[in-house]
């Protein structure tokens, strides 16, 4: 397929989304149908692009020198365009009937269906430059979908979003300055772009380079101590907070760290270094920490956004590991979480939606009326604890092997927090289960209630049967990612 249809597949989501306010949709249904067929449209064309194979880089934009706005195809571009392209158009599916009775439905779906596009545009990025650029227009179209309730809640938590974005916005753009002006180019090219001259002049210098992109990348990452703003984002719409917690906002500030580190500074430079020691310590450390707090919570997406926390940094660790085989468990996780963690945000949101509650003692019972949306959650709670048989057992399985046969002692530790995590999060995940299926006596809700329409349903029940499919039969796949780590792709 010719090159130019990566800028389409861009483009599509980001006008369509524009069209949205603009057309004069005399039904509500005509509109429903023309925002899914712009979402399946763009997803038909990403796959019909990462099927054709890598590319070399498209110039877009040309600025000076050898700086531009480019687009490439490699295998992290079809890792992360893959996964958005499978899980976006289920996602808009599941928020035409959340979004049923809710207000400023056009603006809405305007920013939800162009985040879309932006998030491509990362996926999509050949160089540094490119990839920033639209990873500061992922937030800026965001703010809004965050900010959508317009409630004192969703304005002070956008503020935060807004701090701390921006905060991490100019610590990676020193990153991106060194990288033009030290790098012997601004294309990702695994290994590294730095001269053995460079790095033995300004090795030090590029080493606290590295941790200050590091941790302007790690805001979206959710990386302790700047994790808090991700709980706070969940007064947003629940298909707003399972994009943002399952595929685009966070799996892009993963995906930033491990181009960085891999294709930007180069694991050569970076493993064994106390900076690689650093990473490792706060991604560790931010494992654990997000697993206490989730158990603590007792708002059900505020436990589930914590759960996020603690799982993004299983595939930081796993990037920091700085071997082939540490980036094949982080490519899996950074998967398989997102088909994992959307199920249990959307689950969140039926719940919500068809009883109004928010809190998980308020789940008593819900489990006998709502089989579809607590038999889903579980499958969703089995994979992210790691149960053999679930799409979690394979990446926890890759990162735990990375971590044995790396070189850097650190990374035993993490095996440790692992198994920490695993057991953490079996208690927050399947307290909700057991409160949902077995209530003690006497707490059944009796409230009638019931599981949602197809709109909703469908969603959970293709994402839950992808935890499930991917965990017994993940094994191409995981070629897949072997190839992408050791460059082959």
């Amino acid at each position: 397929m010719s090159q130019y249809w990566i800028l389409a597949a861009i483009a599509l989501p980001v006008l369509g989304g524009i069209g949205i306010p603009l057309l004069p949709f005399r039904k509500r249904s005509w509109m429903l149908t023309y925002i899914e067929a712009v979402v399946l449209a763009t997803s038909f064309i990403v796959w019909a692009l990462l099927l054709s194979g890598t590319t070399e880089a498209f110039h877009v934009v040309h600025f000076v020198n050898n700086l531009s706005i480019s687009f490439k195809i490699d295998g992290m571009t079809m890792v992360f365009a893959g996964l958005i392209a499978v899980l976006w158009p289920l996602a808009t599916l599941y928020a035409f009937e959340y979004m049923r009775h809710l207000k400023h439905e056009k603006t809405f779906f305007l920013f939800y269906t162009m985040t879309y596009g932006v998030t491509l545009g990362i996926a999509f990025a050949s160089d540094m430059l490119s990839m920033y650029f639209f990873y500061e227009l992922l937030t800026l179209v965001t703010v809004p979908l965050v900010m959508h309730p317009l409630t004192r809640e969703a304005i002070l938590a956008v503020r935060k979003y807004l701090y701390v974005s921006i905060g991490g916005a100019a610590f990676a753009l020193m990153g991106m300055i060194f990288l033009i002006v030290y790098g012997e180019t601004c294309v990702f090219t695994l290994g590294g772009v730095f001269s053995a001259g460079t790095l033995a002049q300004h090795g030090q210098l590029l080493l606290w380079i590295y941790l200050f992109s590091f941790m302007g990348f790690g805001v979206k990452a959710a990386i302790f101590p700047l994790s808090g703003w991700l709980p706070q984002a969940g007064v947003a719409p629940t298909p707003v907070t399972a994009l943002l917690h399952a595929v685009a906002v966070v799996n892009a500030g993963a995906f930033a760290i491990i181009r960085l580190t891999y294709y930007s500074f180069g694991t050569e430079f970076l493993e064994g270094t106390w900076v690689q020691d650093v990473c490792l310590i706060l991604s560790m450390f931010t494992i654990v920490y997000g697993c206490s707090r989730a158990v603590k919570e007792t708002h059900i997406k505020r436990r589930l956004a914590w759960s996020t926390v603690s799982n993004l940094s299983y595939i930081v660790f796993g990037a920091v590991i700085m071997t082939p085989q540490g980036l094949v468990g982080a490519l899996a996780h950074f998967v398989f979480h997102g088909f994992m963690k959307i199920t249990s945000f959307l689950c969140a949101g039926a719940f919500m939606h068809q009883t109004g509650k928010k809190y998980v003692y308020e789940m008593d019972g819900m489990g006998k009326s709502m089989k579809i949306v607590f038999g889903t959650f579980a499958v969703s709670a089995l994979g992210l604890m790691g149960v053999p048989g679930f799409a979690g057992f394979i990446s926890k399985w890759n990162l735990t092997e990375a971590a044995v046969n790396s070189s850097n002692p650190l990374a035993y530790l993490g095996i440790v927090c692992l198994m920490l995590s695993a057991l953490l999060t079996a208690i927050y995940m399947l307290g909700i289960v057991r409160r949902a299926f077995f209530p003690d006596t006497g707490c059944e809700n009796p409230e009638p209630v019931t599981d949602p329409s197809w709109q909703m349903c469908l969603p959970l029940l293709l994402c839950a049967a992808a935890t499930v499919l991917l965990g017994l039969f993940s094994a191409p796949l995981i070629a897949f990612f072997r190839a992408v780590a050791l460059g082959t792709l």
